[in-house]
């Protein structure tokens, strides 16, 4: 079985990298990256989306799902070519062990707008928007 990965903003047209895996490598990479939280986002028109355990990952589309399944993919061949040479890809970060705590000091009004803008992208709190938004620049 094999996937292939194209973007569409690519200057080199009809240009399809394809990239063979074993179909039980494949298999778990799907498995994995199944369970990875994807951060959507639009800009002129376009959706863009990245994997937040692997923020260097990438995907596009005309729409949201598009732009999701794009990087589900990516996500997919990301974790199927650490598997192949056997690494660990990352753990999902929802079912990371959390144990160390940090507290940070806000003002009320800081606090309201990081908690809009945490609801607006769809997070389910604030260390969640915050973990995101610091490991997407890693």
């Amino acid at each position: 079985m094999s996937t292939s990965v194209r973007s569409r903003n690519s200057n080199s047209r009809g240009k399809v990298l394809t990239r063979p895996f074993d179909r039980a490598v494949l298999a778990k990479a799907r498995a994995v990256a199944g369970r990875y939280k994807i951060i959507v986002e639009c800009e002129k028109g376009r959706w863009y989306g990245h994997g937040l355990e692997m923020p260097l990952v990438f995907g596009d589309g005309r729409t949201v799902r598009a732009a999701v399944a794009d990087t589900r993919e990516a996500l997919v061949t990301a974790v199927a070519y650490l598997l192949e040479k056997d690494q660990a890809p990352p753990a999902p970060a929802r079912e990371g062990n959390r144990s160390v705590q940090a507290n940070v000091r806000l003002t009320p009004d800081e606090k309201a707008i990081l908690e809009s803008r945490a609801k607006a992208k769809g997070f389910r709190g604030l260390s969640d928007y915050i973990r995101a938004a610091v490991l997407a620049e890693r």
